[in-house]
């Protein structure tokens, strides 16, 4: 079993319940933070590629890069960790965020594919971090404070997708305002966060040690695999309806402002379940039937969607919510609850989305491309739908209650 490193002393912190409520609303506003940049895009795509010229494949690459930055710049999370401190690089993300929204809407495509990096590589750590970070700090808790962090993920979806296009409205039609102007809860964040940055001053913070042999060792792990195949599927999942359910339901002929409504429904419905199902998870004996439940529900929405999406949109809105909703809680749950120590979790957090989010950037990607291909989006759904089933048997291995071995060297 792989221990955390015991290297440096920890710098000086408060104690009690004050500093771990302070340390908790941080994490929740951070949280908040990383799916805004991205569930703002779908409700205002078409202006976007109206009002910049992008071709189809611009469109789909432009939804598809943030995925493929979570990937990509994972495994950056510990090491970044490891150099500068967990808080100091949830900080600089925080900075790095802010500034590619900016970036992204100050000029033609160029900038804005630009920003969209900047944005998906700072999502990309903070992903990995935030588990890490719960792990270390509310061993105790874990599943609880899961819920808590994963409903700001939801929460920060449901309002970028729900007021992205009334923005657009409200400030006579511009994309780049409406995009642009979130920047403002990442300063929030930013301002939140200083506390932590003045109690854990230096970079011996206990960050995970994360070595090419530990990742090595980690990579002969069947466990390691299901669950990152588990939340990889899920996630792509997720990437697709958040970057194409607003186009789907504008090809059926609903109005932009119905197709936004729907889409937040979508990111909505599954939150208050999300916000509890990690901590009843975590005290379970095994998350098997949590994972075949709730799966199954959102292959009903997706499949409804794709058999009669105008015959009743809400409900199947509201279905994949939910499914996704807890999928997601539960994935990031089974990181912490598959390892045995801090620097374990940012291994497998490192892996799982780093690997997992590759596996998840293909999603909008191809489904994008078989539409433009075919028409329609009936073989983009059809396998979407198909993928509900590795989803699911990666998720029941998963779900079983053994531990990731890996050793660091």
């Amino acid at each position: 079993m792989a221990t955390d490193s015991p290297a440096r002393a920890r710098p000086p912190r408060l104690n009690g319940r004050a500093a771990a409520l302070l340390l908790g609303a941080g994490i929740v506003l951070v949280a908040f933070n990383l799916r805004p940049a991205i569930a703002s895009v779908g409700p205002v795509l078409g202006e976007v590629r109206d009002g910049l010229g992008l071709s189809g494949t611009a469109v789909s690459a432009l939804v598809t890069l943030p995925v493929v930055c979570f990937g990509a710049l994972a495994p950056l999370a510990p090491l970044l960790a490891r150099r500068i401190g967990l808080e100091r690089t949830v900080a600089a993300m925080l900075v790095v965020l802010g500034t590619g929204l900016l970036v992204r809407v100050s000029g033609g495509p160029p900038a804005l594919f630009a920003g969209t990096v900047l944005a998906g590589g700072a999502i990309a750590v903070s992903n990995v971090l935030l588990p890490a970070l719960v792990k270390r700090e509310f061993p105790a808790r874990v599943g609880f404070l899961t819920g808590m962090y994963t409903t700001a993920l939801g929460v920060g979806a449901t309002i970028a997708a729900g007021i992205t296009f009334p923005l657009f409205e409200a400030f006579g039609g511009s994309w780049r305002i409406a995009l642009g102007l979130w920047c403002i809860p990442a300063l929030v964040a930013i301002v939140a966060w200083l506390p932590q940055l003045r109690l854990r001053l230096g970079p011996g913070d206990a960050a995970p040690a994360v070595t090419a042999g530990a990742i090595r060792a980690l990579l002969r792990s069947r466990l390691a695999w299901q669950v990152t195949l588990f939340s990889g599927l899920q996630s792509l999942g997720f990437y697709v309806v958040l970057s194409w359910l607003p186009s789907i339901f504008r090809d059926e002929g609903f109005s932009p402002q119905t197709a936004g409504a729907l889409l937040a429904v979508a990111t909505l419905a599954g939150t208050p379940l999300g916000l509890v199902i990690p901590g009843f998870a975590a005290r379970a004996r095994d998350q098997r039937l949590a994972v075949a439940f709730f799966t199954v529900v959102g292959a009903a929405g997706l499949t409804g969607l794709l058999v009669a999406p105008s015959a009743a949109p809400w409900v199947w809105a509201a279905l994949i919510g939910i499914g996704q909703g807890t999928t997601f809680p539960l994935a990031l749950t089974l990181v912490a609850l598959r390892s045995g120590s801090t620097a374990e979790t940012a291994r497998l957090s490192a892996l799982a989305q780093g690997a997992g989010y590759l596996l998840a950037a293909s999603g909008p990607l191809v489904m994008g491309a078989l539409r433009d291909h075919t028409g329609s989006w009936t073989l983009s759904l059809t396998l979407l739908v198909a993928l509900q089933l590795p989803q699911l048997l990666a998720g029941l291995g998963a779900g079983r209650n053994l531990l990731v071995s890996a050793p660091p060297r």
